[in-house]
């Protein structure tokens, strides 16, 4: 199994377009808080999975590389370690070297 830290790497070099990382930053936080909605209005879950799904793909139309998880589907999950990271950290990059 990958390091985590080979799995933020591999993402980064997936996610270089600053499309890309902006409809991510977007549609990362849409699909995992859909899951949550789901519960109480399966429509509009179901409406926040599609679209946050629509801008992860478009993303990377403008990138121009598959997404990471057509390679490895353990990078489901580090999409959203990625966007956590990027949220948390003081430079904002998500980057695996930057502190939490």
């Amino acid at each position: 199994m990958e390091p985590q830290r080979n799995f933020l790497e591999t993402y980064q070099e997936k996610h270089r377009n600053p499309v890309n990382r902006a409809l991510h930053t977007v549609g990362i936080p849409m699909i995992v808080v859909s899951l949550g909605v789901a519960i109480w209005s399966w429509k509009v879950g179901l409406a926040l999975f599609v679209f946050g799904w629509i801008l992860q793909f478009l993303g990377h139309v403008f990138e121009g590389k598959l997404p990471a998880f057509f390679g490895n589907p353990l990078h489901l999950i580090v999409g959203p370690i990625w966007w956590a990271k990027k949220l948390f950290s003081p430079d904002r990059s998500g980057k695996p070297g930057a502190s939490s």
